[in-house]
């Protein structure tokens, strides 16, 4: 309680202060914030292959949908969302995974009916939701996560989270759009071609500040 905010006739009145939900997903264990960098989890993939987070994100931004599984509409219609956009993502050098409580199955159940085309990793096990304590308390029979959603940046830095308990607290496609440009902005030193010094470090041959073309051969003078 806090005493002393005035009312309309001048009274000090007592008011009970909430706290004010935020994206950044505080109910997460307290390092995994915006800045941090979330676990490196190993999990088998929707074809039983062991996949790491790292080797999925490569150097690209990452999508990171943490689900209650096949059984919830919510996460249906969240992932069809991002299914419809996939093409989008994907010219887009981002990478998206989700990982939920599915047996193996019930996974690849879970992926084929929205479409999905990135990797869906399998935790029965529950190694994600004790390790970030985001144990849904509320459903003793599912026991599933929080539903989460995280954008990372290389290295999987943590750029945004989001907390989707409640449906709308997951993000639109739209909302995805605005982190990851603000995340690439960020992460891409090529991203305003006009910026001070590009064109002299292409020029010269060095290609150090443009996505991708580093790991490439070196253009033709005719390719500036």
């Amino acid at each position: 309680m806090r005493q002393g905010l005035p009312g309309r006739d001048g009274r000090a009145v007592s008011a009970t202060l909430f706290p004010t939900p935020t994206l950044e997903g505080r109910q997460m264990r307290a390092d995994i914030a915006p800045g941090g960098t979330f676990p490196d989890y190993e999990l088998p993939d929707h074809e039983d292959v062991p996949r790491r987070l790292s080797e999925i994100q490569g150097d690209d931004l990452l999508i990171l949908t943490l689900a209650r599984g096949h059984y919830c509409p919510k996460e249906h219609q969240q992932h069809l969302e991002l299914a419809a956009n996939y093409p989008k993502i994907n010219v887009a050098y981002t990478r998206v995974a989700t990982i939920a409580t599915d047996e193996h199955h019930t996974l690849q159940e879970f992926r084929n009916s929205v479409g999905a085309q990135w990797p869906f990793l399998a935790d029965p096990g529950r190694i994600v939701q004790k390790d970030l304590d985001i144990q849904e308390y509320t459903d003793p029979d599912n026991d599933p996560m929080i539903p989460h959603t995280l954008v990372l940046k290389p290295g999987l830095i943590i750029h945004t989270i989001y907390n989707g308990y409640w449906f709308w607290g997951r993000p639109s496609f739209v909302d995805l759009w605005h982190d990851l440009r603000d995340a690439t902005r960020e992460i891409r030193p090529d991203w305003d071609l006009a910026a001070p010094g590009l064109r002299e470090a292409w020029e010269a041959g060095d290609f150090t500040a443009f996505h991708g073309w580093d790991k490439r051969e070196a253009p033709s003078p005719s390719a500036a």
